[in-house]
């Protein structure tokens, strides 16, 4: 009997390790590698100096991206954009321009994060002065006509100013909403004739 058990044991061996090796090799095989470039974060086309407009059902322009370069990026599918002007559009009411030094467009181009120096200024109407607020960072999103920051922002018009942390865009109705720690000066200005 314990020369039977003493040929089995080598068996039992063989078989676990035959067991273990199929095992070692399903885990640590590893799909062959893309070669197609869509792992890289490589620019497949550079534009520059373009203009981008986009408008709305009824043909009227909605918006208008100015640029001197832009980077395009395949496998996340966003842009990377250096000085660009963003030029909001809508009826009976006042432009809003941005501006900034680089932005990322993302999300079929509806996200655009702008940073370093960013300057949101609405053109002035007959009964309201132009505005302007400047913060270091904004995150927009175009189709809905909104964006906000979380860091510092500063607002002015006129003479009057404010400037808090945290602020909210809302195109559509042509205002800035300071989130919080805001301080500021307001000056009446006097009715227009």
């Amino acid at each position: 009997m314990s020369q039977r058990s003493g040929q089995i044991f080598p068996l039992i061996l063989i078989g676990f390790l035959a067991a273990l090796s199929f095992w070692l090799e399903r885990v640590v095989d590893l799909p062959d590698a893309r070669r197609d470039g869509k792992l890289r974060h490589d620019p497949d086309a550079i534009v520059e100096n373009f203009t981008l407009r986009q408008f709305d059902e009824e043909g009227l322009m909605r918006s208008r991206l100015k640029a001197p370069h832009m980077l395009h990026y395949p496998d996340d599918d966003s842009s990377l954009v250096q000085r660009p002007l963003f030029t909001y559009y809508r009826p009976e009411l006042p432009e809003t321009n941005i501006t900034a030094k680089q932005a990322r467009i993302t999300e079929k181009g509806d996200k655009v994060v702008l940073w370093d120096n960013v300057v949101a200024h609405r053109a002035a109407t007959s009964n309201r002065s132009a505005m302007t607020a400047r913060m270091h960072d904004l995150t927009i999103f175009s189709e809905r006509g909104t964006g906000y920051t979380d860091g510092p922002a500063e607002i002015t018009q006129e003479s009057s100013w404010m400037k808090g942390i945290g602020m909210d865009l809302d195109n559509n109705t042509s205002t800035f909403i300071l989130r919080s720690q805001v301080t500021g000066i307001l000056k009446r200005t006097k009715p227009q004739p």
